[in-house]
């Protein structure tokens, strides 16, 4: 058993880069390399690193459709090329999605089975966009998703939680969920940019009505909207679910530095927001893993992940505040009628 919390990571990952084929694209190797040149020069925060395994295409198919896994694995070995507007492949694309898949599978196996209570996934290509059958805005395979599904399937999770702080609704971890009860899905985006999706009033269908969380914020949106939307709607709703494993689809496009949206958190505001999820994980008694996701300035994401890494391992104290009272009230409202705020 490591007591010391557990950073998984591959080359491969450094490997996709879909400026080959669409110039100038923002998901570059230089963001996760600037990511761990940060951690390098902190000796990378007393984290044990792991080297990640490649998702076997059963543990993709978790998720995703065998079309969908095909379609990909058939255009990188093929060279590569263009799935829409916004995301390409080169051939080293596939490998890299299933280390990034496999590094989030590897994760939560550790978690489950009390090898440390702690992890973050430093890989790329992105996931939380990947649908079940379509790739879209730079990910290839929903690495959160999968590595859900793995946890309740195959290593006897109940019920699992997943936050989704990136600036970007997570369309497709939604998409996997919406209509189970088994796992929860919240997430705080920057409503009105791509990808459209993640209204207030999408709560999920069927029997997973209520068990989506959608809590759009404007363009603007600082900190401190951000944390009583955490602290007021979202944390307490995952209080009442009861989860044994909490999962974060950690992005860090929400800082005011990054080029692809318009949210004004600073990378301390990451720290904060982590201090909260650490301290809600260990009230519950559930394990903490967390996969990036999202972050395009490459300064602002090193920092931020180093902050996020900091606290989620036990520095600082969450810092608790009034509701904020136009937005926040407006959502707990809406999310009151399926859970206790």
């Amino acid at each position: 058993m490591s007591v010391r919390p557990l950073y998984f990571h591959h080359q491969s990952c450094l490997e996709h880069d879909p400026r080959a084929h669409i110039p100038g694209h923002p998901d570059t190797p230089e963001r996760l390399l600037a990511i761990e040149a940060a951690l390098e020069d902190r000796e990378w925060l007393r984290w044990e690193r792991r080297i990640a395994p490649a998702a076997e295409e059963w543990e993709l198919r978790l998720v995703h459709t065998d079309e969908h896994v095909q379609a990909i694995k058939r255009l990188c070995t093929s060279g590569g090329g263009t799935i829409d507007p916004d995301t390409a492949v080169g051939e080293a694309s596939f490998r890299a999605g299933r280390h990034a898949a496999g590094a989030a599978c590897e994760m939560v196996r550790a978690l489950l089975s009390g090898q440390s209570r702690l992890g973050f996934c430093g890989v790329r290509p992105s996931g939380h966009h990947a649908e079940p059958g379509r790739a879209m805005g730079f990910c290839l395979f929903d690495n959160i998703a999968i590595a859900a599904e793995l946890a309740v399937k195959e290593l006897g999770a109940r019920k699992v939680f997943i936050l989704d702080w990136d600036v970007h609704h997570g369309n497709g971890t939604e998409a996997a969920f919406r209509q189970r009860s088994d796992v929860l899905f919240a997430s705080i985006h920057q409503g009105g940019i791509y990808p459209g999706t993640g209204a207030l009033s999408d709560v999920g269908a069927g029997a997973g009505e209520g068990y989506t969380i959608n809590l759009p914020v404007p363009a603007g949106a600082d900190e401190d909207l951000w944390l009583s939307l955490l602290e007021h709607v979202i944390l307490p709703a995952a209080t009442s679910f009861e989860p044994d494993l909490v999962l974060v689809s950690a992005g860090f496009d929400a800082h005011v530095d990054d080029p692809l949206a318009q949210c004004r958190l600073q990378s301390a505001s990451f720290a904060q927001i982590a201090c909260q999820v650490r301290d809600f994980a260990e009230s519950v008694g559930a394990p903490l893993g967390a996969v990036l996701e999202g972050g395009y300035s490459h300064f602002a994401t090193a920092e931020s992940v180093c902050e996020t890494l900091t606290a989620l391992a036990g520095e600082g104290e969450s810092i608790s505040s009034a509701p904020e009272p136009v937005l926040t009230s407006r959502a707990a409202s809406y999310i009151g009628h399926y859970w206790p705020l």
